[in-house]
């Protein structure tokens, strides 16, 4: 049942921390059975991915360094939106500044909820097309390397771990499994 159905009233949030890019809540939320339990949830304001595709039909891959699991990751270009930026201005900006490559189209590839059970994210995906290459502009926090890599090699990867980051192996997948990207 949705929660603005009649039968609940609205879920009651209280802020717990505000930071620059998330806010910690505690929401009550109103049980089946009338009572009424405490949620904690992290308000994010939504974030972009990108596919960049080849012309020859190779993937745009970055390595990431992420000091939260203190590893180099896998993924594709990605980026937290700044509401009430435009998803596809953001996916833009990403795509150049974490690759260099500047895209002629920028294609929406729906949207999916990062992890719905503690986490408001709300990711848009892009697949990016008429690739043609430049500089990075990369952020003085981030260690990102480039690398093109055939959907094979990709699918390959997800399979034996070595592409671990949720987003990208959703999308990756989707995209394996589009006409545009069957392998």
């Amino acid at each position: 049942m949705p929660l603005d159905s009649p039968r609940t009233s609205p879920p009651v949030d209280t802020v717990v921390y505000q930071g620059q890019r998330i806010d910690l809540l505690l929401r009550r939320v109103p049980t089946a059975s009338g009572r009424e339990i405490t949620r904690e949830v992290v308000r994010h304001p939504g974030a972009v991915i990108v596919l960049p595709v080849l012309r020859d039909g190779r993937i745009v891959m970055i390595r990431n360094l992420r000091h939260t699991v203190g590893e180099e990751l896998w993924e594709l270009p990605a980026g937290t939106l700044e509401p009430p930026e435009d998803p596809a201005r953001r996916a833009r900006c990403e795509l150049e500044e974490e690759t260099g490559y500047r895209a002629a189209q920028i294609i929406p590839f729906g949207w999916f909820y990062t992890s719905p059970g503690i986490l408001t994210e709300k990711m848009y995906g892009f697949i990016a097309a008429g690739l043609e290459p430049g500089p990075q502009a990369l952020e003085e926090n981030e260690t990102i390397t480039v690398t093109a890599l055939s959907p094979r090699q990709a699918r390959e990867m997800i399979l034996d771990n070595r592409i671990v980051d949720a987003k990208t192996i959703a999308v990756l997948l989707k995209y394996m499994a589009s006409s545009t990207g069957l392998v």
